[in-house]
């Protein structure tokens, strides 16, 4: 007889234990209609030895309201991305709830509650990076990541941001998920100036843009081709491979990628930097062959093997590959911008020597010859500026790097038409 009252004493707690929890999750409901998500959270913290024990419709119930706690903290800018991340793990545990009992009861408006979170992040991710806070930028898009896996350019954006930040450990198992993923971001955007905000939106299909042209609110459509970026991913990964010193992961990691997509042309590129970067000129100089033979009249190509080329510090490759690219592609605003800083950098061993010298008569002399050559130098930059400029008129660098050149050679009928336009 004992023992059977043994068993009902404990039913019996239980059943306390329920009704305590179902007041208190009321409760917290209660106290999030008027506004108190604070105090909402605190008696949620209350139950939550107890909600293991709960029946799923309480449990679900539990992880909904704690959501919303969270999310209105979120939306007052409370701890903002602590909270968001903490309202998505509770939608996502009722989310889980709920299909594994399969009564579906809050699992729709949580689906909502994520993608507004998501939203939330993405936005707070972008003002972040605009005021130079580009390691909590990174954390927040990789929380959007976590919160839905198939929208990939997420992790992108988040590797990025890490780069930036210069947080190398974050950014590394975010480019290994890239890579894993095969991500390479190629696609097509459509895109159309709004008349009412001056502003160009995208569209996910060219239909959707057409259709909003064709209702007036949009002009100037736009369609455009997104590049490969497993170029840039791999080049990140392995550079950051390289910065510890993880030499032979970087060069399997960039050699996978080459047999996984050997019609990527961008990989064959970063795989020349990685053994730039290494100091192995021989192998450098084979890929660079390579990437040639495969592609010669390929614009893009030649300008970024014009780039690798500058930082070997190797001038007369550098020039003839941009030289190359213009011929192909006379409107490529970035090989006469880089042809131009390229050939401005025999400037500055010539105003070195300038300033070491005195007032001698030899020295004047010297002076003469070398003031000669940095008006040579500029001369010769005019041309790719000028072009620059005419592509590419909203560019302010570009027009007071050329304003400068012409105030250098007094050129002053020149400097004041630039600067009418400016």
């Amino acid at each position: 007889m004992k023992s059977k009252y043994v068993i009902l004493a404990s039913a019996l707690l239980i059943s306390v234990a329920t009704f305590a929890q179902k007041d208190q999750i009321k409760s917290a409901e209660k106290a999030l209609k008027n506004g108190d998500a604070q105090g909402a959270i605190s008696i949620l913290k209350d139950a939550e030895n107890l909600v293991v024990n709960a029946k799923d419709v309480e449990q679900a119930q539990y992880y909904f309201v704690k959501g919303n706690a969270y999310l209105d903290l979120a939306t007052k800018k409370v701890d903002e991305s602590k909270s968001l991340s903490l309202a998505a793990e509770s939608y996502k545990k009722l989310i889980d709830l709920e299909k594994e009992s399969g009564k579906l009861k809050y699992s729709t408006q949580a689906a909502t509650s994520i993608a507004q979170i998501k939203g939330n992040l993405i936005n707070s991710a972008i003002a972040d990076t605009q005021t130079n806070k580009n390691a909590e930028g990174a954390k927040k898009l990789y929380d959007a990541y976590l919160l839905d896996k198939k929208d990939t350019i997420n992790l992108y954006y988040a590797a990025s941001t890490s780069v930036n930040a210069q947080d190398y450990d974050a950014a590394l198992p975010m480019y290994e998920e890239l890579k894993k993923l095969n991500y390479s971001g190629k696609g097509t955007s459509y895109t159309a100036l709004n008349k009412a905000s001056g502003n160009e939106d995208g569209f996910n299909t060219a239909s959707e843009r057409d259709l909003a042209v064709k209702l007036g609110t949009h002009e100037k459509p736009k369609t455009e081709t997104i590049p490969s970026k497993r170029g840039e991913i791999y080049k990140n990964l392995a550079l950051i491979l390289v910065q510890k010193g993880r030499i032979e992961d970087a060069k399997k990691a960039i050699a996978d990628a080459r047999k996984t997509n050997p019609e990527d042309s961008s990989l064959l590129l970063t795989e020349a930097n990685l053994y730039l970067e290494t100091k192995d000129f021989d192998t450098y100089k084979k890929l660079v062959g390579e990437a040639l033979q495969k592609d010669p009249n390929n614009a893009d190509l030649l300008f970024n093997l014009g780039v690798i080329s500058g930082n070997a510090k190797n001038p007369a490759d550098a020039e003839k590959y941009y030289l190359k690219a213009i011929e192909i592609n006379p409107a490529y605003t970035n090989a006469y911008l880089n042809l131009a800083a390229l050939k401005l950098e025999a400037e500055k061993p010539i105003i070195d020597e300038m300033n070491k010298l005195g007032n001698s008569a030899k020295d004047m002399k010297r002076y003469d010859v070398l003031k000669a050559q940095r008006e040579s130098v500029f001369k010769g930059v005019i041309p790719y500026l000028k072009k620059a400029n005419e592509l590419d008129p909203k560019n302010e660098d570009v027009a007071k790097t050329l304003l400068g050149v012409y105030k250098a050679l007094e050129m002053t009928a020149e400097a004041k038409a630039l600067k009418a336009t400016m």
